[in-house]
C-alpha cells in the first residue's frame, strides 16, 4: 500500500493553517505530489516556496472539493475553525462538521484510500485518576463549551463514516501545538512569543498537554501507512505547567518570567468581563469563562498507542520552545 499511495497525488485540506502547512511541507520534502486546498482569501505565506499545486476552493463547496480530490490516494484533512470566542457559534458547526461531511462524501466518491483527520484532544474523556487514553469516552458534556461540542460532533461523525460507510479514515487527537512557521500566529503560539519577548507580564496558573507542530505533521504521515482504519490516536507529548513553560520561554528571550494569576481569580475576572461585554453589546471576545475553563481542563495524556502503532517519536518540549522562539525572533 505504501508504494501505491506514494505514486498518487495527495491532498492537504486546510493547508494555510498551522497543522496543514506543516503536513504539506513534510509531504513535499518526502517527494510526494502534493495538492493543497485553500480559500482565495487565505494567507498563502506558509506555502511560499513549496512545490505544491494550489486548488482554490472551500469545504462548504463540494464541487471544489471534487476537483481537488479527484485522483488522489490520500487526503490529509486539517480544516479547523478554532474560534472558540465566537458569540454566534453557528460557523463552528458549519465549518467543523458540515465541511467535514462534504469532504468525506467526496472522498468516498473519489475512492480515496486514506483520510487522515486532524481532531483534537478536546474530544477525549477526562480521567481524574491518571493519564487520558483513547478508550475513555467523552464524559464532560455538562461543562464542555460550544467549540468543544462542535469538534466532538465532527469526530463522532467521522467515526460513524468509518464504521458505517467504509471511509478509510484515521483520527488524530492533537494537543496544543507549538513550533516554528506559525504565521497566523495561533493564540497560544502568540502568547509564547509575547512572554519570550517580554510583551506579556502575566499568565494564568494552569497547565496543558503540548506537542511540537512538526511532530503532529510527522504523526499524520505515519498514520497514512501505519494507522488502523476507524481508530483515533492521541498526538500529545509532555504535560507542562504554565509556570515551567513560560519560565523556559522567558529565559530563552532573556526576560523575567510572567506573574502567575490564580485560576479562580482569572475565572472570576472573566465572568465579570463577560457580563460587562454583554451590557455593552460587544461580541466575539476572547476573554471568557470558556477560555479560562479550557486552559485548565486537560491533564496528562497517554501517547503510547501512537508510539506503538504509528512508530511516533516526538521531540522534547525544550527543543520546541527554543525553535519557536528563535523563529518568532526572526520577525516573520
Amino acid at each position: 500500500m505504501e508504494e501505491r499511495l506514494a505514486e498518487k497525488p495527495v491532498l492537504v485540506a486546510g493547508a494555510s493553517g498551522f497543522v496543514g502547512s506543516h503536513t504539506a511541507r513534510q509531504l513535499a520534502n518526502a517527494g510526494r505530489n502534493v495538492r493543497v486546498l485553500m480559500r482565495k482569501t487565505s494567507n498563502p505565506r506558509a506555502m511560499q516556496g513549496l512545490p505544491v499545486e494550489i486548488f482554490y476552493g472551500d469545504v462548504l463547496d463540494p464541487d471544489s472539493l471534487h476537483r481537488a480530490m479527484e485522483g488522489c490516494g490520500s487526503v490529509f484533512y486539517s480544516v479547523i475553525d478554532a474560534r472558540f470566542w465566537l458569540t454566534d457559534t453557528t460557523p463552528l458547526y458549519r465549518n467543523n462538521v458540515e465541511g467535514l461531511c462534504n469532504a468525506m462524501d467526496v472522498a468516498l466518491v473519489c475512492g480515496v484510500e486514506r483520510f487522515i483527520f486532524t481532531s483534537t484532544m478536546g474530544t477525549l474523556g477526562i480521567n481524574p485518576n491518571g493519564p487520558v487514553t483513547e478508550d475513555i469516552p467523552f464524559n464532560w458534556l455538562d461543562t464542555a463549551p460550544p467549540y468543544i461540542l462542535a469538534r466532538l460532533e465532527a469526530e463522532n461523525t467521522f467515526m460513524a463514516y468509518c464504521r458505517d460507510k467504509g471511509l478509510p479514515g484515521v483520527a488524530l487527537c492533537v494537543a496544543n501545538t507549538y513550533g516554528p512557521e506559525d504565521y497566523q500566529p495561533t493564540p497560544h503560539g502568540g502568547m509564547l512569543w509575547k512572554v519570550a519577548s517580554g510583551a506579556a507580564s502575566s499568565t494564568v496558573d494552569t497547565g496543558a498537554p503540548t506537542v511540537d507542530i512538526r511532530d503532529v505533521a510527522q504523526a499524520a504521515l505515519l498514520a497514512e501507512t501505519h494507522g488502523r482504519v476507524g481508530e483515533r490516536y492521541i498526538i500529545a507529548n509532555e504535560f507542562i505547567s504554565n509556570r515551567d513553560f513560560y519560565q523556559m520561554a522567558a529565559a530563552i528571550g532573556g526576560n523575567p518570567p510572567p506573574r502567575l494569576i490564580p485560576f479562580k481569580v482569572a475565572y472570576t475576572a472573566a465572568w465579570i468581563a463577560e457580563r460587562l461585554f454583554k451590557l455593552m453589546g460587544k461580541k466575539d471576545y476572547m476573554l471568557s469563562t470558556d477560555a479560562v475553563y479550557l486552559s485548565n481542563v486537560f491533564r496528562e495524556m497517554d501517547n503510547s498507542k501512537a508510539r506503538r502503532e504509528l512508530h511516533w517519536n516526538p521531540r522534547p518540549i525544550t527543543e520546541t520552545v527554543r525553535d519557536a522562539v528563535a523563529w518568532y525572533a526572526e520577525g516573520h
